[in-house]
């Protein structure tokens, strides 16, 4: 019998935290999630574009690159195997005027170098034969990005837990963890049902959560806890007529974010976004105002979109761990040879791919713990 009340517990019930437990409970470990929210997803993961991305754009060698290829590797299979809903429409990567060729040239370079399978260069002819209304000089198409159901995804990934003895705890915030001295960690959970545990390993994937969470660990070094910044981003949903293309479409990426994109969901709903927008507190409003400026980027590539058309739908926040102005980070799964603290991975600036990701970023976690 174990010396642990569980193996390993895991603070956040959002993707990444439900696959991570999920990735732990294929080993055959003891384990709990623990989220603070009433219902699993609720953060990051509820308020995303819900696309599989194919990897194209994130640099050599990083963790994004890697783990996107490999988790989108594994993303189809998995949905799949539990019935949930996908499309894998495709993405058309588009250069609008001949001035965005070279950054479409050094897009398809990233792609080859990530290993990204079936790219293809299309002319604008090429391009207009697949979307009728999109206006582009050239384009690149990824095949094997698509859009899902990320919420019966994450239910899919609490049933796996489960189904191994493991559970997923929610309304349950976590207060504080100790290491012990003997290896392990005791770990005070607050809610309706307060807990006083003990595990062996401890994985944080808190989203915005996860500077509080580190804080929140006896020992975890101050100066080792990046500054959290909200970046917020709005998407508006197209209304009065039908989705105009049936795969993704991208212009070329803007600092910070990959841009204002068009996704048809899964009713064949139309919608753009996200707009990248640095703001001080969780605010979730959206605000009308905004959409002027969508209507011009949108123009770009799809001319026709008509004045009206587009009404404020949902906003997202997240958890980036650069300011404006300054390079993006990789992920950032920080293990002992980081803080010095055996047995525990946090994880910060878990934002896109991150959802893609997650499979690989929980797989990525459970190595980093020699499992």
């Amino acid at each position: 019998m174990s010396e642990f009340d569980f193996d390993a517990v895991v603070i956040g019930a959002g993707a990444v935290g439900l696959a991570t437990g999920y990735a732990l409970s294929r080993r055959g470990l003891s384990v709990v999630v623990i989220e603070r929210e009433k219902a699993i997803g609720q953060g990051v993961s509820a308020r995303n574009s819900e696309v599989v991305h194919a990897g194209l754009y994130y640099p050599t060698g990083s963790l994004k690159a890697r783990l996107c290829v490999e988790g989108r590797r594994l993303l189809y299979p998995f949905l799949d195997a539990h019935n949930v809903a996908y499309d894998r429409c495709g993405k058309l990567v588009v250069a609008t005027e001949e001035a965005e060729i070279p950054r479409l040239d050094t897009i398809l370079e990233q792609a080859k170098i990530n290993d990204v399978e079936g790219m293809r260069v299309l002319t604008a002819a090429q391009t207009l034969a697949l979307e009728p209304e999109v206006r582009a000089v050239m384009a690149l198409e990824s095949p094997e990005s698509g859009v899902f159901d990320s919420h019966g995804y994450m239910v899919a990934l609490q049933g796996e837990i489960e189904a191994a003895g493991g559970a997923v705890v929610v309304a349950t915030p976590f207060l504080k963890a100790e290491p012990l001295a003997s290896g392990g960690f005791r770990v005070l959970t607050g809610g309706l049902e307060a807990a006083d545990l003990t595990c062996r390993y401890l994985v944080t994937c808190a989203g915005l959560g996860a500077q509080d969470a580190a804080a929140k660990i006896e020992g975890f070094p101050k100066d080792q806890i990046p500054k959290l910044h909200y970046g917020k981003g709005v998407y508006f949903v197209l209304s009065g007529r039908k989705a105009p293309f049936q795969r993704l479409v991208y212009p070329p990426p803007i600092p910070g974010a990959l841009g204002v994109h068009y996704r048809r969901d899964l009713g064949g709903q139309a919608i753009f976004g996200p707009d990248l927008a640095y703001v001080e507190t969780e605010d979730y409003s959206v605000d009308p105002a905004r959409a002027e400026g969508f209507y011009s980027y949108v123009r770009k590539f799809w001319p026709d979109l008509p004045d009206g058309g587009l009404t404020p739908d949902y906003a997202g926040i997240r958890p980036k761990i650069h300011g404006p102005g300054e390079a993006q980070p990789d992920f950032r799964l920080d293990a002992a040879k980081d803080h010095g603290i055996e047995g525990l991975i946090a994880m910060f600036g878990i934002e896109s791919p991150g959802l893609t990701s997650s499979l690989a970023l929980g797989e990525e976690a459970a190595k980093r713990l020699g499992l």
